[in-house]
């Protein structure tokens, strides 16, 4: 992914910069402040100039020593104010900054959280993280250093200009000559640099994924010996960013050449048209040393334009990126819980006519599931079967609004769960995915996630249920660290966590999706025999693969190409379903192996 959608919408750089206004109001009077300090500083600079002319004109033609001693203790103590009050601009921002830079990574976290799964399922992981690292770092050092600067160099150039034609006009007039055809250039590379500047900052996205992806699954790229390809793949988005920064870099130089060289020929120019000014007697000696003076003070403000609208430019890319996220609307809520949010006993689990296709896909193309009728009675466990594909985990999601069903509806004891707001929903109904995901933090720490409010007692009871005891053997029992996605565990115990963090809170429903694939023969006994106590007290829908899973359930619903296609036991469906019969026969092979 080389740039997002959003990336085809053109957003003028100002238009981008001003959606930083409401991170910026908070911290303004500071941000102000030192605007104020940096213009004082810089104007002072321009005094220097001013001082030179009367020590030339007056101390220096008259010979008086004292002057020159005391245009010089002048000339210190300016150049002390100016480096002084540009400390204190420094200071100034520094504060105010890091916590508009926080305050805009927290938003950002925030809203990821609450986004869709399905948005989760479209981004890579690096382009998410380039926007809330690298994206962020660029907006911090526009509002440190280009958002002042452009406006307290603005201000320089005029007053300096001032300064230049009240002295001279005719030698300020020359000087003047280049600014429409700057004004042209710096246009161009505007327009130019931004479209580089975003390809950029879309491929650091990129390389971000691929080393994400390759620290992650390092045991895959070892234990295949892909270190190559990988080490290619890298290469290449190395080399594609690589060429983009030189393309940037060229630019950049050009820019600054033209900048730099133009103002120089005008600086040249009038110097020689003073001389003869000078040498005509109609020009002071004191006063073409202070016109030069301040020619030369004002090529800081005039070369620094392109590299100020080079940062301006990359600031406004980032901002683009960042709100292209924040812009995505987040999970909807209801406005208030009304009585249908209110459970209400002894209805349990139902799906009632529910249709689900996903928001990319084309019009045209059939729902993954449709017409789904079922009802999973309150106490009981229903088995969910059918082949690889068939919308099982698709269906199961749908009950906690990982996803949004786009037809029907589901209800939990009658409340139907879209009416509920999500935190009241998710402490109804707790899930075990087949892939067991846990955190970089405790065992103890991964299981309480089900329930932040269990004790101790649930937390062993919990590890029980999943025969996750083995827990008590690590060094720190159950405040062992497991590492990053749990990798120091095998999978079997990565699933065992998962399990108990399902049960620890005592659910009133339980989707479990095929919670036992990664145990073995014996452990999966043990697992099931703990896990008929708890399924006896809560109302589950469960995922299953093999007949041992599927005897845990009451009931056992056939899935196929995203329609029930029969409920009943297993025995039932057994003697009365051929596809069931089928998938039940393989998965008795798989286990008699």
């Amino acid at each position: 992914m080389s740039e997002t959608p959003a990336a085809t919408k053109h957003l003028s750089g100002v238009r981008s910069l001003l959606r930083l206004r409401p991170y910026v109001l908070p911290v303004r009077r500071r941000l102000a402040g030192a605007a104020f300090v940096a213009i004082l500083a810089s104007c002072l600079g321009l005094v220097i100039p001013l001082v030179l002319k009367w020590i030339v004109d007056g101390p220096v033609t008259d010979r008086d020593t004292g002057g020159v001693q005391l245009g010089a203790l002048m000339l210190f103590g300016l150049g002390i104010a100016e480096a002084l009050l540009f400390g204190l601009r420094r200071w100034l921002v520094a504060r105010p900054l890091a916590g508009v830079e926080a305050s805009m990574r927290a938003d950002l976290y925030r809203h990821l959280q609450r986004l869709p799964v399905a948005f989760h399922d479209r981004w890579p992981s690096g382009q998410l993280l380039s926007r809330g690292t690298t994206d962020l770092m660029l907006l911090r050092m526009f509002l440190a250093f280009p958002l002042t600067f452009l406006l307290v160099n603005g201000v320089t150039i005029v007053v300096g200009f001032a300064i230049l034609l009240v002295q001279q006009w005719t030698l300020g007039l020359v000087l003047l000559a280049p600014v429409v055809p700057l004004v042209i250039l710096c246009e161009i590379f505007e327009t130019k640099y931004s479209r580089v500047a975003r390809r950029s900052q879309d491929q650091v996205g990129d390389l971000t994924t691929v080393v994400e992806e390759s620290v992650l699954g390092i045991r895959i790229i070892k234990g295949f010996g892909r270190h190559r390809s990988q080490a290619l793949a890298f290469r290449e988005l190395s080399e594609e960013l690589r060429a983009t920064e030189l393309v940037k870099a060229r630019l950049l130089a050009g820019i600054w050449a033209l900048i730099t060289t133009i103002p120089e020929m005008a600086i040249g120019a009038a110097l020689v048209l003073g001389t003869v000014q000078v040498a005509d007697g109609d020009l002071s000696a004191g006063t073409l040393v202070a016109f030069l003076s301040t020619a030369l003070a004002l090529r800081w403000p005039v070369e620094s334009i392109g590299f100020l609208l080079a940062i301006s430019q990359d600031a406004a890319t980032a901002t683009q990126r960042y709100f292209e996220v924040l812009d995505v609307a987040e999970e909807s809520e209801p406005a208030e819980p009304g009585p249908s949010a209110v459970p209400a006993e002894g209805s349990g689990l139902r799906f009632e006519d529910v249709e689900f296709r996903y928001p990319d896909a084309a019009p045209d193309t059939p729902p993954v599931l449709a017409g789904i009728d079922l009802h999973i009675r309150s106490g009981e466990t229903l088995a969910l079967v059918g082949a690889t594909g068939s919308g099982k985990t698709t269906l199961t999601s749908l009950v906690p609004r990982l996803h949004e069903s786009t037809g029907g509806r589901i209800t939990l004891d009658g409340a139907d769960i879209t009416a509920m707001p999500r935190r009241q929903l998710r402490e109804l109904v707790s899930v075990a995915f087949e892939e067991p995901t846990l955190f970089s933090a405790s065992a103890g720490e991964n299981v309480l996630m089900g329930d932040a409010e269990a004790d101790e007692d649930a937390l062993l009871r919990a590890l029980s249920t999943a025969q996750a005891d083995f827990v008590h053997d690590l060094p720190l029992g159950t405040g062992t660290q497991v590492g990053e996605q749990g990798l120091s565990l095998s999978g079997g115990q990565r699933q065992r966590l998962a399990l108990a963090r399902a049960v620890v809170g005592r659910p009133r429903f339980l989707v479990l999706d095929d919670p036992l694939s990664a145990l073995d023969v014996h452990t999966e006994a043990l697992v099931e025999a703990a896990l008929r106590r708890v399924l006896a007290e809560t109302t589950a829908l469960v995922i299953a693969h093999r007949p041992s899973t599927v005897l845990l359930a009451d009931r056992v619903a056939l899935l196929s190409e995203g329609r029930i296609a029969a409920v009943g036991t297993h025995h039932e469906l057994l003697r009365s379903n051929a596809e069931y019969a089928w998938l039940m026969s393989g998965a008795e092979g798989d286990e008699t192996r």
